[in-house]
């Protein structure tokens, strides 16, 4: 009776309610509230990154409204029923929620299988034997438990073939067992109009009832993507599950080539063009410390691409005054070299650049009559004020200076401790991105506020998921629900 109460509800015209579990700041949510969906909680453990979801979803209610909204939360421990009672939802816990979204992380996944997935299902308490698979058995439990109409799961492609598992067919598997249509499939963000190449997969699971198959959105951009994100694709792709006929039992393949109607990736130029240049570091102005938010800069100039009017325009968060949240690092030994790095550069030729500066530095010592011998306590100082301590044989990757006509390569939570990953193109502000670029490349509109400080802002943007690809699977969803309810009426 409660999962009639809510199709009849749905079918009524209600708008449907979205829960985000392992939220992070709210790229998934994001997504959805522009397809359409009412974001009416969130469930993560960061507290910044639980006070930016607040921040922006909860942003007309009152204060004492948005602050329980921020309050951080571990799924491991807070009860559905409990969660929605502090969120001021009193109706039976199986009527509230229409759409899971979230991302469970899948760390110490690789001794939790099959028949661990099926206890929870059930057993709803199961979780409380085994940690190691708490997460992804915590969202297991919120949908046994919440009964949703459809959920969405993103990680990412290792899930796959994580330490022998293909996570998500043995979710899929659980899920059917449950009452739900599941397919999953591998995503390229670049290829939905995201200025970056990040592949993720998404999982999207329907109530039986629903009578409904599930589809994933079909690209509207294209770009040729490089060699490294193939061979990625490929070994995470290993370990799907054939069946006898030689087809995929869940994983459904997405095309990814070129059409007449695909439209060019939008590259890192078109997404950070029109944000103000920053160079004061190069005049030795800018200290190291903590990053505030608190100066609004100019555009530098009118948006010219259509990326860069979305940006600036995007429904509900419209910001057309300035940033507050463009803001850099200070890395002073490496302005030179950032300078001298060419787009494409990595790590090793970023090492043999710093070699070369460091052996025209000496040259023109000597030319001045300047001798430093080699080993000396100056010569090592000279070293190290030019070169980078790292071997480039471990570290090749560590470093990128982004190429302006392709889409940035894949932003990493590792963007929270330093920013070398995405090294500014233009070599006149020889500079690593701004938290305001990041959040760009990542497809958060600028009237989108982060909360804390720039490290904590770093994080939360490498780890989000970018809103919209998560617009494109909502806008999906939601066209699938509308058939539903077309179906109803005929």
């Amino acid at each position: 009776m409660p999962l009639q109460n809510k199709i009849e509800r749905f079918l009524s015209g209600n708008t449907p309610r979205v829960l985000d579990l392992f939220a992070g700041c709210g790229g998934i949510s994001l997504g959805f509230h522009k397809a359409g969906f009412n974001i009416i909680g969130a469930v993560e453990v960061d507290p910044h990154a639980a006070r930016t979801h607040a921040l922006n979803f909860c942003r007309d209610e009152p204060e004492a409204i948005r602050e329980i909204h921020a309050n951080p939360r571990d799924i491991t421990t807070l009860e559905p029923a409990d969660l929605l009672e502090e969120l001021g939802y009193f109706e039976p816990v199986d009527e509230v929620v229409d759409i899971i979204v979230g991302g469970p992380p899948c760390q110490a996944y690789t001794r939790v299988g099959r028949a661990k997935l099926r206890e929870v299902a059930e057993h709803p308490d199961a979780y409380l034997q085994d940690a190691r698979g708490n997460l992804y058995l915590r969202y297991l439990h919120y949908v046994a438990q919440l009964q949703p109409l459809a959920l969405v799961m993103e990680n990412v492609p290792d899930v796959l073939n994580y330490g022998g598992h293909n996570v998500a067919e043995e979710m899929c598997e659980v899920l059917d067992e449950m009452g739900y249509t599941c397919n999953y499939t591998l995503l390229n963000s670049s290829f939905y109009g995201v200025p970056q190449m990040r592949e993720r997969m998404f999982l999207i699971a329907y109530r039986q009832e629903l009578g409904v198959e599930v589809t994933f959105p079909a690209p509207t951009h294209w770009v040729d993507l490089p060699r490294g994100y193939h061979g990625s694709r490929q070994v995470a792709l290993r370990n799907v599950v054939v069946d006898l006929f030689g087809e995929h039992i869940r994983y459904v393949e997405v095309p990814r080539e070129f059409t007449p109607d695909s439209a060019p990736a939008v590259s890192a130029k078109e997404a950070l063009g029109d944000l103000p240049a920053i160079t004061t570091h190069l005049e030795g102005t800018l200290k190291r410390g903590t990053r505030r938010f608190n100066d609004i800069q100019p555009y530098r100039e009118r948006p010219k691409s259509p990326y860069t009017k979305l940006m600036r325009n995007w429904p509900g968060f419209e910001n057309n005054v300035g940033i507050g949240d463009h803001v850099i690092r200070s890395l002073p030994r490496d302005y030179k070299l950032f300078r001298r790095m060419l787009p494409g550069d990595q790590y090793p030729e970023a090492y043999q650049h710093a070699q070369e500066m460091f052996q025209e530095e000496l040259k023109a010592r000597r030319e001045v009559g300047q001798r430093l011998e080699e080993g000396s306590e100056e010569y090592k100082q000279l070293y190290s004020s030019i070169v980078p301590p790292y071997d480039p044989g471990k570290f090749p990757n560590k470093w990128r200076k982004m190429e302006p006509d392709m889409p940035a390569r894949t932003l990493m939570a590792h963007l929270g401790k330093d920013c070398y990953s995405h090294i500014h193109y233009d070599s006149e502000q020889a500079r690593t991105i701004s938290v305001r670029e990041a959040a760009r490349l990542q497809s958060f509109p600028d009237g989108f506020k982060f909360s804390g400080t720039m490290n904590p802002a770093f994080k939360q943007i490498g780890n989000a998921v970018p809103p919209l690809l998560s617009y494109a699977v909502g806008r999906t969803m939601m066209t699938t629900l509308n058939a539903v309810r077309i179906q109803d009426e005929a």
